[in-house]
């Protein structure tokens, strides 16, 4: 037996391309959707470590860097972290707190 997968809280705008891709490739929305997982889940993953493509206006690729890579390549562009933002809470620890209060 399958699998059942849930997306929630779609915009209603990227509802309707879907549904309208689905029209233009006589399909239903499950079945686009199906198609359009399959094609991603068939995709070879990158080798660690290797560079990503950049997104351009025709294209849109997923990147796979670890964040001491993307950390790496800002400061190798000159990025340098505000230094009032040191004082403020990291996601992870807001994250933490609000999970831990219930």
């Amino acid at each position: 037996m399958g699998t059942n997968l849930s997306i929630k809280g779609v915009p209603e705008a990227i509802a309707a391309r879907l549904r309208e891709r689905a029209a233009r490739n006589h399909r239903s929305l499950q079945g686009e959707l199906m198609a359009i997982v399959e094609r991603a889940a068939a995709e070879p993953l990158p080798e660690p470590g290797a560079a990503s493509s950049a997104i351009t206006a025709d294209s849109w690729v997923q990147g796979w860097q670890t964040m001491d890579e993307l950390l790496a390549e800002r400061e190798a562009a000159g990025w340098k972290p505000d230094p009032r933002m040191a004082d403020l809470p990291r996601a992870v620890d807001i994250i933490r707190a609000d999970r831990d209060s219930r």
